[in-house]
């Protein structure tokens, strides 16, 4: 028998293609592609590339699992280009570096022109001005807009706590509001599903549960009717939303439009206790965040793990934790004597 070792095979690194943008007015060096919600390789985004920088760009329907949309607005950023001469080559400044342009409206060359961060691919020598006075002020206009018919019921919502409208609102917004008109009024209280109500008037129309569902879960359940400030979120008509993934769109609701059957009105989010677990339902292991307080048991949410969950859970196994403060739970082991 041949005792001879087998060869050792030898790999050659991985050489990460990078552009090196501005943002801020640091110079950042960004992969080129990164992964999609399906890991496909595709064109870095201005949203990415501020994240890779540390620099947060607050947005509502942009979420790294699921296909971008585009529609919620509040990643619009000003930015810059390269100046290009006749010969289409950059224009440089006399100490070397390229002439960078404040891209304007076309139509109105005095005010800055936005883009949305979240699908705009960056370019070389892109310089992003994620905190400037023009973005800030796309900000408060996005938000100003998003509150023009939004409930004032902070207060009662279960959302309160863990909800971006509240934190943009206090980072990005106004004090005041000018809007003095009645607002819309819109469905609440929608019974949608066996484990999902639904409040009409809080969606701001991120579009974050319709895709979920359609693009992740397969079951195109939820869409949008009505136009203009009269669009409304639904189910099919005579089919309620009810598949194993339901309470994922939960989790993915920036607001607080969608809310659990299981958890509504039962604890203010500030008083649990996170403790990191696995959901013991089934093999598959997947990581959970565990909510308590007082040695009570509350909710399940998911904990992303590419390897095992992604960032997501079935019904079954998030709404499996009652059994742990059941009184007919075993407290100790039980012998069996013939």
């Amino acid at each position: 028998m041949s005792t001879a070792a087998n060869p050792e095979v030898k790999t050659t690194p991985t050489t990460v293609e990078t552009v090196t943008v501005k943002v801020n007015g640091r110079a950042v060096a960004v992969p080129k592609t990164m992964p999609d919600h399906l890991g496909k390789p595709v064109p870095t985004t201005m949203l990415q590339a501020c994240q890779v920088a540390g620099v947060e760009v607050p947005h509502y329907c942009y979420h790294p699992k699921l296909p971008i949309a585009g529609n919620c607005r509040m990643c619009l950023v000003e930015y810059g280009l390269p100046m290009l001469g006749p010969d289409r080559k950059p224009l440089l400044n006399e100490d070397g570096t390229p002439k960078i342009a404040k891209q304007v409206l076309p139509y109105d060359p005095s005010q800055p022109r936005g883009v949305i961060a979240c699908a705009t691919p960056i370019s070389p020598g892109m310089e992003i001005y994620a905190d400037s006075p023009a973005t800030q002020q796309m900000r408060e206009g996005v938000l100003e807009s998003l509150l023009i018919n939004h409930p004032l019921d902070c207060p009662i919502c279960d959302q309160a706590g863990e909800c971006k409208l509240q934190e943009y609102s206090v980072e990005h917004g106004q004090a005041t509001s000018r809007f003095v008109e009645e607002k819309v009024h819109k469905p609440k209280r929608v019974d949608l599903g066996p484990r999902i109500v639904l409040d009409d008037e809080r969606c701001i129309l991120c579009s974050r549960c319709v895709r979920f569902t359609r693009d992740i879960v397969g079951d195109d359940a939820l869409g949008f009717v009505n136009r203009g400030s009269y669009n409304t979120l639904t189910h099919y008509p005579g089919k309620p939303f009810d598949n194993n993934y339901t309470l994922n769109t939960v989790d993915l609701c920036p607001v607080g439009a969608l809310t659990s059957k299981d958890f509504r009105f039962k604890m203010r989010v500030w008083f649990l206790k996170e403790t990191k677990s696995l959901c013991t339902s089934c093999g598959t292991g997947c990581n959970i965040v565990m909510g308590s307080r007082e040695g009570q048991l509350h909710r399940y949410e998911p904990r992303q793990n590419d390897a095992v969950n992604s960032s997501w859970m079935c019904d079954q196994g998030r709404l499996n934790y009652k059994w742990i403060g059941r009184a007919d739970r075993l407290q100790e082991v039980m012998i069996r004597r013939g």
